[in-house]
């Protein structure tokens, strides 16, 4: 969490505080706005009743159980306080329960969109419908820099959320934002779009909310928020507030992010997000000036990095980028979003102003830099082990160029291969691997396992893992 002084921005999961058990559950209350609606036919005031029994039966509430490493004491570590006190048999993990809400949004699949911040270190996660049934669920990828949970759980007659399109909404539109504060499930609130493209608020690493005033509390984590014609347009993950209730200051991901995120995780089981390899700021008015740009928006090169895509597409510091693909780039914060949202090796078109001119440069996008990375987001036969691309491996003394080989879980399939901490891997099906990228190609020469040459000490061997 970030403290916003005098503001504390608030994450909605709701620990077990708020679970089924602390208090009402009787579902549908919907909560009076605190302006006066328009009036419809016959002089009666406006309604969203019809709107909410169409959306309602698609928000669905989430309660997890699971295990988290153990808070530690500043003497934890102390050997007399561990002498005396017998630390060395606190437990290193701790139970915990929690709850959230999600919404369906693939009725006939049983997908259902919620944050990751609601699932994470969750051990089982189960479902309950606006009918009262449970579902067991399953995780079927998410996004930690996004916030974003993907889960599936089967059953007849679910009913989903049609998504909307989030880039078409404006300040003032109404929205309404549905889910299971403090456990009252059903819950709906009214209010209007605030402000877009929020970002710099600290909840994640890519972040560009939509801003309501609609009432969100802890437990609408993972949330509907929609727009007056009932379709979907964000998911709502977070609060500014100055003790975790509701002050109107509320976020929410963009569907339109949040969608491209969740056909990441179906079609690939993650995101790989794409990278091209500058760093960038703003474009203010006085570097608008001094490099005269007739445009008041955009992202400054400010540096290229050596063999990065940028630097292949031909960008030099200096440049201002304006566009991508057509789009307009508002800022730093705006391009990243937008290529982080593209995966490696997509083409994309950069309108660029250098020099007192415009012009245009076509860049494909490179992968994400990892020094290490879980084997699994790679190869899932590797499931298991940690990798790290970091240069200057060493092997019996003498640099060795490969992937070095950091941590294999115990009684996982490459450990009962044979994989061992400190290995060096040189190739992979006979190809010889130096990245995650190419281990990856390599990888797909075999879809039932992977031939690893692996060096450890002086010597070199081979390991097959299926």
């Amino acid at each position: 969490m970030r403290l916003a002084l005098p503001l504390l921005l608030v994450l909605l999961a709701s620990s077990a505080l708020y679970g089924a058990s602390s208090g009402p559950q009787a579902t549908g209350p919907v909560q009076q706005a605190a302006f006066p609606l328009p009036l419809g036919d016959e002089g009666k005031s406006a309604s969203l009743a019809p709107l909410l029994r169409r959306v309602t039966p698609g928000v669905v509430s989430i309660a997890v159980t699971g295990k988290r490493e153990a808070a530690k004491g500043p003497f934890h570590q102390d050997p007399r306080f561990r002498h005396f006190f017998g630390a060395p048999g606190m437990p290193e993990e701790r139970q915990f329960q929690g709850s959230g809400s999600g919404v369906i949004v693939d009725a006939d699949a049983g997908v259902i969109l919620t944050n990751h911040h609601v699932v994470a270190d969750a051990t089982e996660i189960r479902v309950i419908l606006s009918d009262g049934r449970k579902l067991d669920a399953e995780l079927a990828g998410s996004d930690p820099e996004s916030d974003v949970a993907v889960l599936r759980a089967e059953a007849e007659d679910l009913e989903s959320v049609p998504l909307g399109d989030s880039d078409a909404l404006e300040v003032g539109d109404f929205v309404a934002a549905i889910g299971n504060p403090f456990g009252l499930r059903q819950t709906a609130t009214l209010g209007i779009v605030s402000a877009l493209g929020r970002n710099g608020l600290g909840i994640g690493s890519y972040e560009d909310y939509i801003q309501t005033d609609a009432s969100i509390n802890p437990g609408n984590s993972g949330g509907a928020l929609v727009d007056m014609s009932g379709e979907l347009v964000g998911i709502n993950t977070a609060i500014l507030s100055p003790a975790g209730g509701n002050v109107g200051i509320g976020f929410a991901i963009p569907i339109n992010t949040a969608r491209e995120i969740m056909r990441q995780i179906l079609e690939h089981g993650g995101v790989k997000r794409g990278r091209l390899g500058v760093v960038i700021q703003d474009l203010t008015p006085e570097l608008a000036e001094a490099f005269g740009a007739e445009h008041q928006q955009g992202a400054v090169v400010s540096n290229v990095e050596p063999g990065s895509a940028a630097e292949r597409a031909g960008l030099e510091p200096g440049d201002v980028i304006v566009g991508l693909d057509g789009a307009p780039v508002l800022g730093s914060a705006d391009l990243r979003n937008q290529i982080g949202l593209r995966r490696a090796g997509d083409a994309i078109r950069l309108d660029v102003w250098r020099d007192g001119g415009s012009l245009s440069v076509e860049a494909q996008i490179g992968g994400a830099k990892r020094e290490q990375a879980a084997a699994a987001q790679v190869v899932p036969a590797l499931a298991g082990v940690v990798l790290s691309e970091t240069p200057g491996a060493e092997s019996a003394g003498e640099p060795v160029e490969g992937l070095a080989v950091v941590e294999v879980e115990s009684g996982s399939r490459p450990w009962r291969a044979g994989l061992r901490p400190g290995d060096v891997i040189l190739s992979a099906n006979r190809v010889p691997v130096k990245t995650f990228e190419s281990l990856e190609q390599a990888a797909e020469r075999d879809s039932d396992g992977i031939l690893l040459r692996v060096r450890r000490g002086d010597a070199a061997r081979f390991f097959y893992v299926s």
